[in-house]
């Protein structure tokens, strides 16, 4: 499936990667169909129609134009990085984005001791709590306007951000862009009571200057400060914030395997095993894309859809404890993921029901990236596996140990899995029951460990 890219333009560290897309990535194939029939058959329709008057009409000479002057304007990177680390820009002051998106941790949760319990961070207000853990902010750029596509029949949901993709990149033309304004709003996180709030604090802060200047420079704004028009304000926080994440301080694309394939290191037998066994008999590729494409653009280890991979419920997770005001359901609750955003959007609710339990693909660039190596990272939506080689070893195993109520003595990984939270649409196809020995199982982690970025070069 080729859909059209939003193409910006960005050059890595060593001037290598001269042009980035803002969505890339294979899509899957041999998945189950999850949606009704009919509607795939209007939708086919509709889009063959479509496609034909594009392609009558179709200019041959125009090229699309992205983000790229936002983005890559290092200026508003600069900006951008300022905010990212203000702990005062919350209520009250002490919470900032990198509290949950640590660039030693690969710009996901700083904290070992939390990663390895709930593994769900605790907002600006004492006691509240998201029901997440928090994703990486690295590549969050690259993911596309949400959206939803056809591949060979199946109806595929692609793009946004978040875990469920509800920062659709509709309001500011980016998905990491959206995604960076809502935090401070959203009350069991940065808890600014409205976007106004949110620009007063900068407007106070010891870096207003930048926010001046990058107003008058790129949107012509003599005083942003006098601006009545609040939703431009807001926006170029949340644009200079999305800036910053796609700065090369945080796609660095300066892992091992970056280096490998620009032909400077060799990865060592184990990893080369590794590679092999996640391009094939793994099948990670099939959701994980490892290829550079054609235009240049290195792969970033995501597809950008969403899966049910049947991963259990996190039993430390504080959301099940959170007053009742925002968890109504208490320990009842299970996430919804992308069926509980479709559900609030009437072009997509007709398919909410088939999205249930469905979680973004996350990149697993800097999956390893960790401060030292005793450091805990958690793995999936709720952080319930806590290793590398737990969850490759669910992925493998999911579909042939016995449910945890189903034995006497059960040892989640050992003799049984835990039920999956969401029954309802597993990927059945691409993971459960792999067939992989132990020591494929290490190879696939070792590979997984060169994706970190932050390599040196032997002799640098």
């Amino acid at each position: 499936m080729n859909p059209e890219n939003n193409a910006i333009m960005k050059s890595s560290p060593k001037g290598e990667y001269e042009k980035a897309e803002l969505f890339q990535g294979s899509y899957r194939t041999g998945r189950q169909m999850r949606y009704p029939v009919f509607l795939l058959l209007v939708i086919l329709v509709s889009a063959a129609v479509f496609t034909a008057c594009r392609e009558e009409d179709r200019d041959e000479d125009l090229l699309e134009f992205g983000m790229g002057h936002l983005l890559n304007n290092t200026e508003l990177q600069a900006f951008g990085e300022k905010l990212f680390f203000d702990s005062n820009l919350s209520t009250p002051s002490g919470q900032a984005c990198a509290t949950c998106h640590g660039p030693e941790a690969g710009w996901s949760g700083p904290d070992s001791e939390i990663n390895a319990k709930g593994a769900v961070y605790e907002g600006a207000v004492k006691g509240r709590f998201s029901n997440r853990k928090p994703p990486s902010a690295a590549y969050a750029t690259y993911s596309p306007v949400f959206s939803a596509m056809l591949e060979e029949g199946e109806l595929l949901f692609v793009g946004g951000n978040f875990w469920d993709g509800r920062a659709t990149g509709y309001l500011l033309g980016n998905a990491a862009a959206d995604q960076a304004q809502q935090p401070f709003l959203n009350p069991v996180e940065q808890n600014i009571s409205d976007e106004k709030g949110v620009v007063e604090k900068v407007l106070n802060s010891d870096y207003s200057d930048l926010y001046h200047k990058i107003a008058g420079d790129i949107w012509n704004i003599d005083d942003i400060a006098s601006c009545e028009d609040l939703n431009m304000q807001f926006g170029i926080i949340g644009l200079a914030l999305a800036a910053f994440e796609h700065s090369d301080r945080v796609n660095a694309f300066t892992s091992k395997y970056d280096y490998y394939l620009r032909g400077k290191v060799r990865l060592n037998p184990q990893e080369e095993k590794g590679m092999d066994l996640f391009r094939n008999k793994g099948l990670c590729a099939e959701c994980h894309p490892m290829d550079i494409l054609e235009d240049g653009t290195p792969p970033l280890f995501t597809d950008f859809t969403y899966d049910n991979l049947g991963m259990p419920a996190n039993p430390d997770n504080p959301w099940y404890s959170m007053d009742k005001s925002f968890n109504s359901e208490g320990s009842e609750y299970r996430d919804p993921g992308l069926g509980g955003f479709l559900k609030q959007l009437p072009h997509y609710a007709m398919f909410a029901e088939g999205s249930l339990g469905m979680h973004k693909v996350p990149t697993l660039r800097n999956v390893d990236k960790r401060p030292s190596p005793d450091f805990v990272k958690g793995y999936g939506h709720n952080g319930y596996f806590k290793s590398l080689e737990e969850i490759v070893h669910f992925y493998n195993t999911r579909d042939v140990l016995p449910l945890a109520d189903e034995v006497d003595d059960p040892i989640p990984g050992i003799n049984c899995w835990p039920e999956p939270e969401i029954a309802q649409n597993i990927n059945l196809d691409e993971l459960g029951d792999l067939g992989l020995t132990a020591e494929e199982e290490d190879a696939i982690v070792a590979f997984m460990k060169t994706l970190s970025d932050g390599y040196e070069l032997p002799g640098n």
